[in-house]
């Protein structure tokens, strides 16, 4: 008998309907929703893999409490005591809440009733902040709300889709996927790719334009002007129904001539000028941003430098047309709709307009309500810093490692008088700094509601019994309220309940005119709310349509004021820092396609790790070349706040003078890997979100005296390591190493990394400082360790399979150290498809054996057939290897 469930994602803002089947023994089996509007079935791999995220190994199962197990009451008791401690001695300034776009919006609700109501300080920020302050920010200049007017569709409907700071292939890898099949059922439909990396992405694109870092406003300012002399203007709709035209155009007057917007971007004049016809003549256009907008000391004037071009053409808010955030988490959504953001309320309210603040003072019934923003994230770990914030809670996020300076963050936390963490793992780089850990529910177990990028709210719903004595976000808090003296207005019984309430406050006195209203599940009941199927808002009680496409704006009515959108002015600034002769190169950040923020669920799911198994640069061969990098070289990289050591992926996708390093890696994974402690705290004036695409560094080589690579059951890295990298593999670990100093004694090393052994088997070259050794214990191969001078040339995803079969005899080690398949095995290379384990050199072999798309290749090894996340790589395999096997053929 199979059990069948409909939840939703936990990645990233697309979305996704997810249907989890638990069979009659307990296994979980995850494939997309087919009915879900966002998804229709696909699923990226990482939601694919979901189910190998559903293990209980290093769970956080009790509340601690100075690291000893507690009880729920006493680890409750002891947060609301030094909570109330705090309030008293130092007012409620002194304590703070840092939550995150992986938490449920019941969650989210339950977190600012108590601390801006109650409380009464708005102390109480999100890692949100991190990815999308920007465009609310832009939004609510525009439009006077934080209001996304668009849906999904418009993606597929536009003749025009520009993407700018999106890999979307990457990191919204189904929205990307309905662009790539919109375009295959109309070759007509046209994509631009804006972004200073060519990524995967470029598979989809006509044109790349690879501008300067943080330049966008340029781009954009120069737009502007273009369409104003292509006479693109709608020349009612900006009469009717905006204002600040004028004084846009003014401020950015000096792009008027296509050429400085070339200057300044760095691009040729003539794809700046072919960017500016194609936008000019095409109705239909949907301009698509995400972090390499919003990530910038300049990220809100550069998202309404976007909006600006829209407002000018009348194309907002109709069919596959206007301005698109694409959100990077699951619920910042639903956070920004609750007030999750320190200068924000519930329902979309504005926390600085005092009739506001008196209708949800009024609605909740709370003795204060907060009157001043609280601390935005950077600033925020300011205060823990200075002494300002004397007791912090950290719900489901990892600042140690996600925020601007993080080892200032980190010394931040380890020295503030209370610290209490609500984690799913119980050994994260910030859970370890805990005074007071407690256990929260995980996807697969927690209930409640999340938004997406399209203003859709979908159910999260358990299938799953809690793990160990785990429970909801929303409970606990409320447990806290409920001690702290508030136990009526924290009295709620079930997630429902908090849903109820958060839909009748945002219909709560409806002649305060606001876009978010979901007042029509004000009196929705338990069973209602188990079966509530996904919906866009706003769904106003009584609503005659409630299931149409929901756009704002096309009807010329906004939310400011006047009822006017608002052009607005946007100088153009540059980012804050600047290279110099001892930082020269600009330093991205961003994700990779396999993992999610920190690792703490994708790390623990083996295949997922299959792609990309360790922290890596991309740095341009002319750069490499020039500071004697070689490829899959170890590098550091360097400014005045740290240090880093990744691997060198040399690509011409990177231009010269900027290296990229993705954010993922953590302590738990990686000797040093933190990347944002590199990044600078400067943050935009208006969102406060800090430059995340923009801090300088050094780079340099790595003078390593030996790599290694060891693949075992047990592998763990020896701490004395200068450099390791650990990923899980079904049925083990592998681990890439180096070293400053000459390595030393094998078998002690062998002992150190793979635990008690009877004996090993090993082929050394002394001369050439080479050793191979497999580890052996009861009889069978346990461990293997590679040792070489340069980075060792193993075929890693052949012996990791090898540990992934089950026990290998110990007669089969002297085969496995040849590091390489034997006889009539293939090798499969790199991991390209980590839904169906295809690796590089199958997929050549297939173009060598004639197939020549990436259908034909996917029809005879399944590539790219599932999620679809991997189709851009396997394109660009297919043409490398053509373009290898073209001189044989013609001279065949």
């Amino acid at each position: 008998m199979v059990r069948s469930t409909l939840t939703t994602c936990p990645y990233c803002g697309t979305g996704c309907g997810v249907k989890a089947d638990v069979h009659a023994d307990g296994t979980v089996t995850v494939s997309g929703d087919p009915d879900h509007p966002a998804n229709y079935g696909r699923l990226c791999v990482k939601g694919a893999a979901l189910a190998e995220t559903l293990v209980p190994d290093g769970r956080l199962t009790r509340p601690e409490i100075g690291g000893v197990v507690a009880t729920w009451d006493e680890a409750l008791d002891r947060v609301a005591d030094t909570f109330a401690a705090a309030i008293r001695d130092h007012g409620p300034d002194s304590v703070a809440l840092y939550v995150s776009g992986q938490i449920l919006t019941e969650d989210y609700y339950v977190a600012n009733k108590l601390m801006k109501g109650f409380v009464g300080s708005a102390n109480i920020d999100t890692n949100s902040r991190l990815c999308m302050a920007s465009s609310v920010a832009g939004h609510k200049r525009a439009f006077g709300t934080d209001t996304v007017p668009g849906t999904y569709e418009d993606l597929e409907q536009a003749d025009l889709v520009v993407l700018i700071g999106s890999n979307l292939a990457w990191c919204h890898p189904i929205l990307y996927q309905r662009i790539a099949a919109a375009k295959a059922a109309r070759p007509a439909m046209k994509v631009v790719n804006i972004d200073p990396r060519r990524t995967a992405t470029d598979d989809v694109a006509d044109l790349h334009l690879g501008l300067a870092p943080g330049s966008d406003v340029a781009l954009f300012a120069g737009l502007l002007h273009a369409l104003e002399r292509a006479g693109r203007r709608d020349a009612a709709f900006v009469a009717d129904h905006t204002s600040g035209l004028d004084e846009a155009l003014a401020a950015v007057a000096g792009f008027a001539d296509p050429a400085e917007a070339a200057r300044v971007t760095g691009l040729a004049v003539a794809d700046v000028e072919a960017f500016f016809a194609l936008f000019a003549a095409t109705e239909k256009v949907v301009t698509v941003y995400s972090q390499g907008v919003n990530q910038s000391s300049a990220g809100t004037d550069k998202v309404n430098a976007i909006i600006n071009c829209h407002l000018l053409t009348g194309r907002i808010g109709k069919e596959g047309a206007g301005p698109f955030s694409v959100t990077g988490q699951p619920n910042a959504m639903g956070g920004r709709e609750v007030g999750g953001l320190a200068n924000q309320l519930a329902a979309h309210l504005e926390l600085a307009d005092p009739a506001h603040r008196a209708l949800v003072q009024e609605f909740w019934g709370s003795p204060r309500i907060a009157e001043t923003a609280g601390h935005k994230a950077v600033d925020l770990f300011d205060a823990v810093a200075d002494g300002r914030i004397r007791a912090l809670w950290i719900m489901a996020t990892n600042p140690v490692d996600s925020l601007p300076d993080a080892d200032r963050v980190k010394r931040a936390i380890e020295n503030c008088p209370f610290v209490v963490v609500s984690e799913v793992m119980r050994s994260t780089d910030t859970a370890e700094l805990a005074d007071v850990l407690l256990p929260a529910e995980a996807w697969g177990e927690k209930d409640g509601t999340v938004t997406n990028s399209e203003r859709r709210i979908s159910r999260q719903r358990g299938f799953m019994p809690p793990v160990g004595e785990a429970k909801p976000d929303w409970w606990a808090l409320a447990e806290v309220g409920r001690r702290l003296g508030w136990g009526e207005a924290f009295g709620w019984e079930t997630a429902a309940g908090v849903f109820r309430e958060h839909a009748s406050l945002s219909g709560h006195r409806p002649e305060v005119t606001r876009d978010f209203d979901i007042s029509a599940f004000a009196d929705l009941d338990d069973a209602g709310f188990d079966a509530l199927a996904p919906f866009q808002w706003p769904r106003r009680a009584g609503e005659a349509t409630p299931n149409a496409q929901k756009r704002f704006f096309a009807d010329g009515r906004f939310f400011t004021p006047d009822g006017r959108g608002r052009f607005v002015a946007t100088p153009f600034r540059a980012p804050r820092a600047r290279p110099t002769p001892e930082r020269p190169f600009w330093l991205n950040t961003g994700r990779i396609r396999d993992q999610w923020h920190t690792m703490t669920r994708t790390g623990v799911a083996p295949r997922l790790s299959g792609h990309i198994a360790e922290p890596f640069v991309e740095i341009a061969p002319a750069d490499a070349e020039r500071l004697a990098i070689a490829p899959a070289s170890l590098v550091r990289i360097e400014n005045h706040r740290a240090h880093v050591v990744v691997r060198a992926l040399v690509t011409d996708r990177q231009s010269p003078g900027a290296v990229f390093v993705p954010i993922h890696w953590t302590d738990r994974f990686t000797a040093r890997g933190r990347v944002d402690a590199l990044v600078a705290p400067e943050t935009d004036p208006i969102s406060g979100q800090p430059e995340s695409k923009a801090t300088t560094v050094a780079v340099e080589p790595f003078a390593a005296r030996w790599y290694g690579f060891a693949v075992g059951r047990e592998t763990r890295p020896a701490h004395e390591t200068d450099y390791w990298a650990l990923a899980r593999i079904e049925g083990g670990i592998r681990l890439e190493l180096a070293g400053l100093d000459a390595f030393g004694d094998a078998e002690a090393f062998a002992g150190d990394l793979f635990g008690p052994i009877d004996a090993v088997v090993h082929v050394a070259d002394a001369k050439a400082r080479r050793l191979r050794l497999a580890a052996i214990r009861a009889g069978e191969v346990v461990g293997l360790l590679f040792v070489a001078p340069t980075p060792v040339e193993a075929s890693r995803d052949w012996l990791c399979s090898r540990f992934s079969s089950g026990p290998i005899p110990a007669i089969e080690a002297v085969s496995l150290l040849a590091g390489r398949p034997g006889g009539a095995t293939v090798d499969p290379g790199r991991r390209v498809c980590t839904c169906y384990g295809v690796g590089i050199e199958q997929i050549r072999d297939a173009v060598r054996g004639g197939c020549r798309s990436v259908a034909a290749i996917g029809e005879k090894l399944r590539a790219g057939t599932n999620c679809g996340s991997c189709r851009p790589e396997i394109a660009t395999v297919l043409s490398e290897t053509l373009a290898e096997i073209a001189p044989a053929a013609a001279a065949e």
